[in-house]
């Protein structure tokens, strides 16, 4: 594939736009097929062929004659994960705008994504766009920090070239390394995890959308860029009330990495029981997560557990919507430990969707102060954030020993996390995206 003209986002984006409305003008011209054939014609030469595609889709639209065509690519669509959620209920919520595809480089189904965060996205079609350089060597997992330098061809230029077939390209999987050939496009950054480098192409983006204040403020300092727009993740797991149980819960993924140190809080919670035995007495801990195929991380996880068989732990992995729901609603207590001694920044956690999830239920978050987690919870006031594993458990300790302040935390926890809904989420995406999209023409109705 060749390089993209050297056009910035937006004088490109100017020049497509008046170029479909002078297509669109030519219309009801009696010779109006030849000038527009030679519009065409001009924008080629002058901006290459993927622009002049782009111009009589934006004809189309403009003339109303179909529906906008979105694609949200995620290539880790087959993954149980905050992003993907993101992902797919941004998905959800652009289907009253046009016809959404979900792209991504492995076979999955919209079927299970609808099952694991409960949307509706029957009216998703899906498309898989193969990536060679990973199947030729049998990749369980794509790893986009292989792209080390201009010496090797850029592996996903297959997904800039399916962008093209779209009249909108949602990227939400933080992969710089994609160009955006669709005439508008989103950027949407869960974190800048690596520098500006080989195949950089963030800043060819319409829109970049941070997840988090924290993100932010990364995007600036990584990339120099300042993101057009902050939408918070849609958190969506509000239950009824109910009685609480004495359980800590925390729900993360297990990552390979092990990012999200399951590990740790499997050590602080045996440190718990054995330093302040009489608060423990009767409490659990329970680790949910999702993971995916060989995971040596899950499998550390495993061995310490059969390693000390008394410790009361409950492991969910890769449990349905139901089962996840029904520990947030027993829980009392949530533990998040991610970023916890770490340097490296993209390590702390963005934003921690989890965390909201857990206030919704009246479970009191004790989490790391660092990251997105300040910007979700008031110390003190809504639960506790922690910069050590000595305070963890101090913190802890004074929960399990006073149920009448558990019950103050929660309930300003869940009063709290209302900011976070799922509707302020689809309406702030929506409005995003209409001011990327021609107003909708007369003739033809943009709802389902």
């Amino acid at each position: 594939m060749s390089e993209a003209p050297t056009l910035g986002a937006t004088d490109r984006e100017a020049l497509l736009e008046a170029g479909a409305a002078e297509l669109a003008s030519l219309r009801a011209e009696p010779d109006g097929a030849s000038r527009a054939g030679r519009l065409v014609a001009g924008l080629a030469a002058h901006a290459g062929s993927g622009a002049a595609c782009n111009a009589i889709d934006r004809c189309q639209l403009l003339l109303g004659l179909r529906r906008p065509r979105i694609a949200v690519y995620d290539h880790t669509w087959h993954f149980i994960g905050g992003a993907q959620k993101y992902g797919a209920t941004l998905a959800e919520a652009l289907l009253r705008l046009g016809d959404v595809t979900l792209v991504g480089n492995r076979p999955f189904a919209a079927a299970d994504l609808q099952s694991w965060y409960r949307l509706d996205l029957g009216a998703c079609a899906t498309r898989v766009v193969p990536l060679p350089y990973y199947e030729e060597r049998g990749d369980d997992y794509i790893d986009p920090a292989r792209i080390v330098s201009r010496a090797m061809e850029n592996p996903f230029h297959a997904v800039s070239r399916a962008s093209l077939d779209y009249d909108l390209f949602v990227n939400n999987s933080m992969l710089e390394m994609v160009c955006p050939l669709a005439s508008r496009s989103l950027f949407i950054t869960h974190f800048p995890e690596r520098r500006p480098r080989s195949y950089f192409y963030a800043d060819r983006y319409s829109r970049v959308v941070c997840n988090s204040r924290y993100t932010r403020d990364w995007i600036v300092k990584r990339w120099g860029l300042e993101p057009h727009a902050h939408v918070y993740p849609p958190v969506d797991m509000s239950g009824e009330p109910a009685e609480k149980e004495p359980l800590i819960l925390s729900v993360a993924r297990f990552d390979p990495g092990g990012n999200k140190q399951q590990l740790d809080m499997l050590r602080a919670f045996l440190l718990l029981r054995r330093s302040r035995p009489e608060a423990c007495r009767g409490w659990k801990l329970a680790l949910a997560g999702g993971s995916h195929g060989d995971n040596p991380y899950l499998l550390q996880v495993q061995d310490f557990l059969r390693g000390h068989p008394a410790l009361p732990v409950e492991l969910h992995v890769n449990a349905p919507h139901d089962e996840v729901a029904g520990l947030y609603r027993r829980a009392a207590l949530f533990w998040h430990l991610c970023g916890l001694g770490q340097d490296d920044p993209a390590r702390v956690e963005h934003f921690g969707m989890t965390v909201a999830e857990a206030m919704q239920n009246g479970c009191v978050p004790l989490v790391f102060a660092g990251g997105g987690m300040p910007e979700i919870v008031a110390d003190g006031r809504s639960g506790f954030l922690f910069a050590s594993v000595s305070s963890l458990l101090e913190q802890t300790a004074r929960l399990l020993r006073d149920p009448g302040l558990r019950a103050s935390l929660a309930g300003a926890a869940r009063r709290e996390s209302r900011r976070f809904g799922k509707e302020a989420f689809a309406e702030r995406v929506r409005a995003l995206v209409t001011e990327l999209l021609p107003p909708p023409s007369a003739g033809h109705a943009p709802g389902r």
